[in-house]
């Protein structure tokens, strides 16, 4: 009596829902990426966009945004955000400089303090220097020079620093109703490719984070 031969049996396909789906994840992630990649793109252009915008208005005084200290001497970053608001005094497009920036780690001295020291060696008059000794974020920097504005009746300001940080400087500003305009150094030390995208996607970080609290 012969045998009925076992019957071969194909593997298994994977079924059309499973492919389906599949496809369908790789898609919606490939959007999502793209989605977050135009995102990023747009706002990094604008905080660039935002920071090169200046109208040539005038103010009541200028707050400097602070950056290090070396000691005695402003560091080049800072030292070029002093230079470009004695500049807008020479202009005659502010009246006073609100220096900004407490102490750094084992600092002698205030970043403040030695932003004065500078101006009054490049002929800036002592009443037209005021300081904080306190901030250490930018966003101190902006509320403790309005506590300035307010005692010295200053109604309008320039915000100064390097093009990139200006956007957020400004928001932070306008969420305690500051009057505040961006006035960028032209002479930003950040001027590789490289250290400028640093300083924008920092900023680009930064911004939001700020949102988010």
């Amino acid at each position: 009596m012969s045998e009925t031969p076992p019957q071969l049996t194909s593997p298994k396909k994977p079924s059309s829902d499973k492919k389906h789906w599949s496809k369908r994840w790789w898609f919606r992630s490939l959007l999502i990426l793209l989605i977050l990649a135009s995102y990023t793109g747009w706002q990094m252009s604008d905080i660039s966009h935002f920071g090169h915008t200046d109208d040539g208005s005038s103010a009541d005084c200028a707050i400097v945004l602070g950056a290090a200290a070396w000691h005695q001497k402003p560091s080049p970053v800072f030292k070029e955000r002093i230079n470009h608001a004695i500049l807008l005094l020479k202009q005659n497009r502010i009246k006073s400089i609100i220096l900004t920036g407490g102490f750094g780690d084992n600092a002698e001295y205030a970043e403040s303090e030695v932003a004065r020291k500078y101006c009054l060696e490049n002929g800036v008059q002592p009443h037209q220097i005021h300081i904080e000794t306190t901030s250490q974020t930018t966003e101190q920097n902006i509320t403790e020079a309005y506590k300035i504005m307010q005692q010295q009746g200053f109604n309008t300001s320039l915000i100064v620093s390097d093009p990139w940080h200006l956007k957020r400087a400004c928001n932070i500003a306008r969420h305690y109703n500051i009057s505040a305009k961006p006035s960028a150094t032209k002479t930003s030390l950040y001027t590789s490719e490289k250290t400028q995208f640093k300083f924008l996607w920092k900023e680009f970080l930064n911004i939001h984070l700020w949102r988010l609290n």
